[in-house]
Protein backbone atom coordinates (compact mmCIF):
# COMPACT_ATOMS: atom_id res chain seq x y z
CA UNK A 1 0.00 0.00 0.00
CA UNK A 2 1.20 3.51 -0.79
CA UNK A 3 1.59 5.98 2.05
CA UNK A 4 -1.86 7.34 2.95
CA UNK A 5 -2.80 10.86 1.97
CA UNK A 6 -3.61 13.16 4.87
CA UNK A 7 -6.36 15.74 5.04
CA UNK A 8 -8.71 17.65 7.30
CA UNK A 9 -12.42 18.36 7.44
CA UNK A 10 -14.12 21.12 9.39
CA UNK A 11 -16.79 19.99 11.82
CA UNK A 12 -19.97 21.97 12.44
CA UNK A 13 -18.45 23.84 15.40
CA UNK A 14 -15.31 24.75 13.44
CA UNK A 15 -13.09 22.01 14.88
CA UNK A 16 -10.58 20.60 12.39
CA UNK A 17 -10.63 16.81 12.18
CA UNK A 18 -7.57 15.10 10.66
CA UNK A 19 -7.62 11.89 8.70
CA UNK A 20 -5.53 9.52 6.61
CA UNK A 21 -7.01 8.26 3.33
CA UNK A 22 -5.85 5.24 1.35
CA UNK A 23 -7.15 2.98 -1.37
CA UNK A 24 -9.75 3.32 -4.10
CA UNK A 25 -13.39 2.28 -4.16
CA UNK A 26 -16.44 2.53 -1.93
CA UNK A 27 -15.59 4.65 1.14
CA UNK A 28 -15.12 3.13 4.59
CA UNK A 29 -14.64 5.20 7.75
CA UNK A 30 -12.87 3.71 10.80
CA UNK A 31 -13.92 4.97 14.26
CA UNK A 32 -11.45 4.20 17.04
CA UNK A 33 -11.94 3.80 20.78
CA UNK A 34 -10.10 4.82 23.94
CA UNK A 35 -6.34 5.45 24.10
CA UNK A 36 -5.99 5.34 20.32
CA UNK A 37 -5.77 7.62 17.32
CA UNK A 38 -5.28 7.05 13.60
CA UNK A 39 -1.67 5.92 14.15
CA UNK A 40 -2.74 2.83 16.10
CA UNK A 41 -1.29 -0.32 14.46
CA UNK A 42 -4.65 -2.10 14.29
CA UNK A 43 -6.31 0.75 12.43
CA UNK A 44 -3.41 1.21 10.04
CA UNK A 45 -3.27 -2.53 9.31
CA UNK A 46 -7.02 -2.79 8.75
CA UNK A 47 -6.88 0.25 6.46
CA UNK A 48 -4.07 -1.37 4.48
CA UNK A 49 -5.95 -4.67 4.24
CA UNK A 50 -9.11 -3.01 2.91
CA UNK A 51 -7.40 -0.48 0.65
CA UNK A 52 -7.17 -2.66 -2.49
CA UNK A 53 -10.98 -2.47 -2.73
CA UNK A 54 -12.09 0.49 -0.63
CA UNK A 55 -11.20 4.12 0.01
CA UNK A 56 -10.49 3.97 3.74
CA UNK A 57 -10.69 7.01 6.01
CA UNK A 58 -8.86 6.55 9.30
CA UNK A 59 -9.37 9.66 11.41
CA UNK A 60 -8.41 11.20 14.75
CA UNK A 61 -11.41 11.74 16.97
CA UNK A 62 -11.46 15.21 18.51
CA UNK A 63 -8.86 15.87 21.16
CA UNK A 64 -6.46 13.31 19.70
CA UNK A 65 -3.59 13.30 17.23
CA UNK A 66 -3.94 16.00 14.62
CA UNK A 67 -7.55 16.88 15.39
CA UNK A 68 -8.65 19.91 17.36
CA UNK A 69 -10.91 20.15 20.38
CA UNK A 70 -13.47 22.62 21.68
CA UNK A 71 -14.77 22.74 25.22
CA UNK A 72 -17.19 22.02 26.71
CA UNK A 73 -17.33 18.53 25.25
CA UNK A 74 -20.61 17.07 24.01
CA UNK A 75 -21.27 13.74 22.32
CA UNK A 76 -23.26 15.61 19.69
CA UNK A 77 -20.06 17.34 18.56
CA UNK A 78 -18.44 13.95 17.93
CA UNK A 79 -21.45 12.89 15.87
CA UNK A 80 -21.00 16.10 13.86
CA UNK A 81 -17.32 15.25 13.39
CA UNK A 82 -18.29 11.90 11.91
CA UNK A 83 -20.92 13.59 9.76
CA UNK A 84 -18.20 15.83 8.30
CA UNK A 85 -16.07 12.75 7.55
CA UNK A 86 -19.01 11.00 5.90
CA UNK A 87 -19.67 14.04 3.73
CA UNK A 88 -16.00 14.16 2.71
CA UNK A 89 -15.87 10.42 2.03
CA UNK A 90 -19.15 10.40 0.12
CA UNK A 91 -17.73 12.83 -2.37
CA UNK A 92 -14.69 10.68 -3.14
CA UNK A 93 -13.96 7.10 -3.94
CA UNK A 94 -13.41 5.64 -7.35
CA UNK A 95 -13.74 2.75 -9.64
CA UNK A 96 -11.32 0.38 -8.01
CA UNK A 97 -11.83 -3.39 -8.12
CA UNK A 98 -14.27 -4.96 -5.68
CA UNK A 99 -13.84 -8.41 -4.09
CA UNK A 100 -16.34 -11.07 -5.02
CA UNK A 101 -19.31 -11.37 -2.67
CA UNK A 102 -18.54 -13.81 0.10
CA UNK A 103 -14.81 -13.63 -0.51
CA UNK A 104 -12.45 -13.31 2.45
CA UNK A 105 -9.32 -11.29 1.71
CA UNK A 106 -9.22 -12.71 -1.78
CA UNK A 107 -8.84 -11.43 -5.30
CA UNK A 108 -10.83 -8.77 -7.14
CA UNK A 109 -14.08 -9.18 -9.03
CA UNK A 110 -17.80 -9.15 -8.26
CA UNK A 111 -20.38 -6.60 -7.15
CA UNK A 112 -19.94 -3.22 -5.54
CA UNK A 113 -20.76 -2.98 -1.83
CA UNK A 114 -22.68 -0.33 0.03
CA UNK A 115 -26.21 1.00 -0.20
CA UNK A 116 -26.88 3.75 -2.70
CA UNK A 117 -23.41 5.22 -2.31
CA UNK A 118 -23.69 5.58 1.47
CA UNK A 119 -20.44 5.28 3.40
CA UNK A 120 -19.57 2.09 5.28
CA UNK A 121 -18.50 2.47 8.91
CA UNK A 122 -16.50 0.36 11.35
CA UNK A 123 -16.40 1.24 15.04
CA UNK A 124 -14.25 -0.44 17.67
CA UNK A 125 -15.02 -0.58 21.41
CA UNK A 126 -16.34 2.83 22.53
CA UNK A 127 -15.93 3.87 18.89
CA UNK A 128 -18.61 1.28 18.14
CA UNK A 129 -20.93 3.08 20.56
CA UNK A 130 -20.16 6.38 18.80
CA UNK A 131 -20.95 4.79 15.43
CA UNK A 132 -24.26 3.53 16.84
CA UNK A 133 -25.08 7.03 18.08
CA UNK A 134 -24.30 8.36 14.61
CA UNK A 135 -26.58 5.97 12.77
CA UNK A 136 -29.45 6.51 15.23
CA UNK A 137 -28.97 10.27 14.69
CA UNK A 138 -29.71 9.72 11.01
CA UNK A 139 -26.23 9.96 9.50
CA UNK A 140 -26.04 8.39 5.99
CA UNK A 141 -24.31 5.13 6.87
CA UNK A 142 -24.76 2.24 4.47
CA UNK A 143 -23.50 -0.63 6.62
CA UNK A 144 -22.25 -0.72 10.19
CA UNK A 145 -19.66 -3.13 11.58
CA UNK A 146 -18.93 -3.10 15.32
CA UNK A 147 -16.21 -4.60 17.45
CA UNK A 148 -17.20 -5.29 21.08
CA UNK A 149 -19.23 -2.21 22.08
CA UNK A 150 -18.69 -2.34 25.87
CA UNK A 151 -22.22 -1.97 27.18
CA UNK A 152 -22.91 -3.45 30.61
CA UNK A 153 -25.84 -5.83 30.32
CA UNK A 154 -24.93 -9.07 32.05
CA UNK A 155 -23.39 -10.43 35.22
CA UNK A 156 -19.71 -9.76 35.64
CA UNK A 157 -19.72 -6.40 33.84
CA UNK A 158 -17.79 -3.61 35.58
CA UNK A 159 -19.86 -1.59 38.04
CA UNK A 160 -19.30 2.02 37.05
CA UNK A 161 -20.64 5.02 38.95
CA UNK A 162 -23.25 7.14 37.18
CA UNK A 163 -20.88 10.13 37.37
CA UNK A 164 -17.88 8.29 35.93
CA UNK A 165 -17.34 10.87 33.18
CA UNK A 166 -17.41 13.71 35.70
CA UNK A 167 -14.88 11.94 37.94
CA UNK A 168 -12.49 11.45 35.04
CA UNK A 169 -12.83 15.06 33.97
CA UNK A 170 -12.27 16.34 37.51
CA UNK A 171 -9.02 14.41 37.88
CA UNK A 172 -7.68 15.90 34.66
CA UNK A 173 -8.75 19.40 35.65
CA UNK A 174 -6.95 18.91 38.99
CA UNK A 175 -3.73 18.20 37.12
CA UNK A 176 -3.85 14.45 37.81
CA UNK A 177 -4.04 12.87 34.34
CA UNK A 178 -2.23 9.74 35.52
CA UNK A 179 -4.89 9.15 38.18
CA UNK A 180 -7.60 9.58 35.52
CA UNK A 181 -5.87 6.95 33.38
CA UNK A 182 -5.59 4.62 36.38
CA UNK A 183 -9.26 5.08 37.29
CA UNK A 184 -10.35 4.29 33.73
CA UNK A 185 -8.03 1.31 33.41
CA UNK A 186 -9.02 -0.25 36.72
CA UNK A 187 -12.76 0.47 36.73
CA UNK A 188 -13.69 0.36 33.03
CA UNK A 189 -11.00 -1.81 31.42
CA UNK A 190 -10.65 -4.19 34.40
CA UNK A 191 -6.85 -4.01 34.46
CA UNK A 192 -5.58 -5.08 37.90
CA UNK A 193 -4.38 -2.16 40.01
CA UNK A 194 -0.94 -3.72 40.45
CA UNK A 195 -0.57 -4.01 36.68
CA UNK A 196 -1.51 -0.35 36.23
CA UNK A 197 1.03 0.59 38.89
CA UNK A 198 3.71 -1.21 36.89
CA UNK A 199 2.55 0.52 33.70
CA UNK A 200 3.13 3.94 35.26
CA UNK A 201 6.88 3.45 34.95
CA UNK A 202 6.67 2.05 31.43
CA UNK A 203 7.47 3.82 28.15
CA UNK A 204 3.83 4.06 27.05
CA UNK A 205 2.47 5.81 30.11
CA UNK A 206 3.23 9.34 28.95
CA UNK A 207 1.22 8.75 25.79
CA UNK A 208 -1.71 7.46 27.82
CA UNK A 209 -1.58 10.52 30.09
CA UNK A 210 -1.60 12.73 27.01
CA UNK A 211 -5.00 11.23 26.12
CA UNK A 212 -6.38 11.36 29.66
CA UNK A 213 -8.64 14.31 28.86
CA UNK A 214 -10.47 12.18 26.27
CA UNK A 215 -11.41 9.42 28.73
CA UNK A 216 -14.35 11.47 29.95
CA UNK A 217 -15.40 11.70 26.31
CA UNK A 218 -15.45 7.89 26.07
CA UNK A 219 -17.55 7.65 29.23
CA UNK A 220 -19.99 10.23 27.85
CA UNK A 221 -20.31 8.34 24.56
CA UNK A 222 -21.10 5.14 26.45
CA UNK A 223 -23.65 6.89 28.68
CA UNK A 224 -24.24 6.51 32.42
CA UNK A 225 -23.11 3.11 33.65
CA UNK A 226 -22.58 1.98 30.02
CA UNK A 227 -26.26 1.05 29.86
CA UNK A 228 -27.49 -0.53 26.62
CA UNK A 229 -29.59 2.01 24.63
CA UNK A 230 -32.05 -0.66 23.51
CA UNK A 231 -34.74 1.76 22.35
CA UNK A 232 -32.57 3.75 19.91
CA UNK A 233 -30.88 0.56 18.68
CA UNK A 234 -34.28 -0.85 17.72
CA UNK A 235 -34.68 2.02 15.22
CA UNK A 236 -31.62 1.05 13.16
CA UNK A 237 -32.51 -0.18 9.69
CA UNK A 238 -29.03 -0.52 8.19
CA UNK A 239 -27.23 -3.88 7.86
CA UNK A 240 -25.24 -4.34 11.04
CA UNK A 241 -22.54 -6.80 12.06
CA UNK A 242 -21.49 -7.21 15.69
CA UNK A 243 -18.19 -8.97 16.34
CA UNK A 244 -16.79 -10.41 19.56
CA UNK A 245 -13.61 -12.19 20.52
CA UNK A 246 -14.03 -15.73 21.77
CA UNK A 247 -11.36 -15.10 24.41
CA UNK A 248 -12.88 -11.81 25.61
CA UNK A 249 -14.56 -11.56 29.02
CA UNK A 250 -18.01 -13.09 29.23
CA UNK A 251 -19.69 -9.76 29.85
CA UNK A 252 -18.37 -8.44 26.55
CA UNK A 253 -19.89 -11.41 24.77
CA UNK A 254 -23.16 -10.66 26.58
CA UNK A 255 -22.94 -7.07 25.35
CA UNK A 256 -22.33 -8.13 21.75
CA UNK A 257 -25.27 -10.50 21.81
CA UNK A 258 -27.49 -7.83 23.36
CA UNK A 259 -26.58 -5.26 20.68
CA UNK A 260 -27.21 -7.79 17.91
CA UNK A 261 -30.55 -8.72 19.48
CA UNK A 262 -31.57 -5.05 19.79
CA UNK A 263 -30.73 -4.03 16.20
CA UNK A 264 -33.28 -5.51 13.79
CA UNK A 265 -31.67 -8.08 11.51
CA UNK A 266 -28.17 -7.65 12.95
CA UNK A 267 -25.67 -10.48 12.65
CA UNK A 268 -23.42 -11.58 15.51
CA UNK A 269 -20.14 -13.41 14.99
CA UNK A 270 -17.53 -14.67 17.43
CA UNK A 271 -13.88 -14.74 16.37
CA UNK A 272 -12.33 -17.65 18.19
CA UNK A 273 -9.09 -16.93 20.02
CA UNK A 274 -9.41 -13.13 19.74
CA UNK A 275 -9.49 -10.83 22.76
CA UNK A 276 -10.72 -7.25 23.05
CA UNK A 277 -7.30 -6.30 21.62
CA UNK A 278 -8.28 -7.90 18.32
CA UNK A 279 -5.72 -8.61 15.62
CA UNK A 280 -6.01 -7.17 12.13
CA UNK A 281 -5.62 -10.64 10.63
CA UNK A 282 -8.76 -11.70 12.51
CA UNK A 283 -10.77 -8.54 11.99
CA UNK A 284 -10.02 -7.43 8.42
CA UNK A 285 -11.39 -10.55 6.61
CA UNK A 286 -14.66 -10.29 8.54
CA UNK A 287 -15.03 -6.63 7.59
CA UNK A 288 -14.22 -7.37 3.95
CA UNK A 289 -16.76 -10.15 3.74
CA UNK A 290 -19.51 -8.11 5.43
CA UNK A 291 -18.93 -4.91 3.48
CA UNK A 292 -19.16 -6.63 0.10
CA UNK A 293 -22.05 -8.99 0.87
CA UNK A 294 -25.33 -8.33 -0.93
Amino acid sequence: MDEPATGQVTSADGTLISYDRCGTGTPVVLVHGAFTDRTHPLLREVAAALSPWFTVYNYDRRGRGGSGDVRPYAVEREVEDLAALLAEAGGSGGGGPEPAIGTRAGGPGGSAPGEGGAVLVFGGSSGAALALRAVTAGLPIGKLALWEPPYHVGPGAPDLPADFAERLESLVEEGRPGDAVELFMVRAAEVPAEAVAAMRSGPGWAGMEALAHTLAYEAAVMGPRNALPAGPLASISRPTLVLNGGASPGWMLDAGRAVAAAVPGAEHRILEGETHAVSSRGLAPELLEFFVAA
